[in-house]
């Protein structure tokens, strides 16, 4: 699976941004799609994850109520819709897919894809 995240920008405190993981290869319905971000200096942390169907969805507790996890498989495409953006959230925003059991779906090592990143950058 290839993976091309795209959507990141430059906003404001309070902002909202869509971010898009395009996936090109196997069967894109198989693989849960996670999105992860990494802040300068700092490790990769898992933000959000959706199985193959959109009604089983994770969350970071620091983005829980203001981003959305989607995924479109006729599209072979997942989504990040990011409300209320805030100055923590400025990160790379790298979107992954893989089939890690629901213990360890907040772990990036259980992903096997990756895509480039996209850089998010709130400004206070």
């Amino acid at each position: 699976v290839q993976l091309q995240a795209s959507g990141g920008g430059l906003v404001q405190a309070g902002a909202s941004l869509r971010l898009s993981c395009e996936a090109s290869g196997r069967a894109f319905s198989d693989y849960a799609i996670s999105w992860f971000r990494q802040a300068p200096g700092k490790e990769r942390e898992f933000v959000a994850a959706v199985r193959w169907s959109n009604s089983v969805t994770f969350y970071a507790d620091s983005v829980k109520g203001r981003f959305t996890i989607s995924r479109d498989n006729a599209k072979n495409a997942a989504y990040l819709q990011m409300n209320s953006l805030k100055p923590e959230d400025t990160a790379v925003y790298f979107c992954a897919a893989g089939r890690p059991i629901v213990s360890t779906i907040r772990t990036s090592s259980a992903y096997n894809y990756w895509g480039q990143g996209t850089l998010v950058t709130v400004s206070s």
